[in-house]
Order: C-alpha cells, then structure tokens, then sequence
C-alpha cells in the first residue's frame, strides 16, 4: 500500500515534469523548431484543426520554418491562424508554401522570457511539493487509521521527501538548460 502510494506520486511528479518541458517547448529561443507552431489551430471546413493536420510543418534551415498546405484553399486560414497566434511571426507566402522567417531575439527580450521560463519552473516545483503533500497526508491518514506502524509512515515520508527532490533538481536541471539555449546567439 504505501509502494503503491509512493509510485503514484512518482507517476504524477514525472507528469507535471512533461507538462513543464511542453510549457517550456513553446517558448521561443530564437531558433527555427517545428514545436513552435504545436498549439495553432486553424478553421478547416467548419472546425478548428492543429495546423500539423492540415499542413506540413518543417525546418528549412535554424531561422526558418516551412509550411506546406494540404490544400491551396487553406494558405489564407494558416496565415490568418500564425498571425492571430501572438507569437510575432510574419508569415510569406509563395503558393502553397508559407515561410516564416524567425527573427533574432533581443538581449532584452530573452531576459524577459527567461523571467517567464523561470516562472513556469517555479509552476512545476510548485505542483511537485503538491504531490508530495498529497501522498504525505495519505500516509498520514493510513497511520491515523492503524493500517501502518509510525515507523513504516516515517520510512515512507523519507522515501516521498528523496522523490521531491529528485524531481525538483530535474526540473532545476532543465531550467538551467533552456537558459543556458536563450542566451545562444
């Protein structure tokens, strides 16, 4: 019981870790990737679709990414949803193909988003001691109930506590990585 509760938790702290590396993924660094376009949705035929199913998203070289329609018909709906999307890209056209040049971040827009990424980090260590409070009022309450001694609940906060900071230094571990990406020219 208190494995189950301790591999639950695990599970959960990994999974905020995914939500703060996809957070992360639409940050811009200054560098072409297709995960910058992810979360665009465009109108197709009466229903907002992801950009990925509607057209194909590449990198041309590390300052520009290609976009090629499915259909011709969507070119104008793709380029109203990359302007609309506040990411501050300018798309060209030419044909079914829509370039985006991504321009070169400023010194101080990239301390700007490193303010933002460092909240997002903040956000993840935030829902990682969450988890850890949920477990250790599980376990508490299991000792409360006499289902486990008051030694099987320390030895078990011990092994929740170690958890918690491994996962919090994962996430200290990926923040210093993105800084260490926005700062590259």
């Amino acid at each position: 019981m208190i494995d189950e509760l301790i591999a639950d938790g695990g599970t959960r702290m990994a999974k905020s870790i995914e939500s703060f590396i996809n957070d992360l993924s639409k940050i811009r660094t200054g560098r072409a990737h297709t995960s910058l376009l992810d979360h665009i949705s465009i109108d197709y035929y009466g229903s907002a679709t992801p950009l990925t199913q509607a057209a194909n998203v590449s990198v041309e070289d590390a300052r520009t990414l290609s976009i090629t329609a499915w259909d011709k018909s969507m070119v104008g709906a793709i380029e109203k949803a990359i302007l609309e999307s506040n990411l501050g890209l300018n798309p060209a056209t030419a044909g079914t193909v829509i370039r985006i040049p991504i321009p070169t971040l400023t010194e101080e827009r990239r301390k700007d988003l490193i303010k933002v990424v460092k909240a997002e980090a903040e956000k993840a260590r935030v829902a990682i001691r969450n988890i850890r409070r949920d477990v250790l009022g599980n376990l508490k309450t299991l000792e409360k109930d006499k289902e486990i001694s008051k030694d099987e609940q320390k030895k078990a906060e011990t092994d929740v506590q170690s958890l918690t900071d491994a996962n919090i230094k994962e996430v200290d571990r990926i923040l210093s990585e993105k800084e260490k990406e926005m700062m590259e020219f």
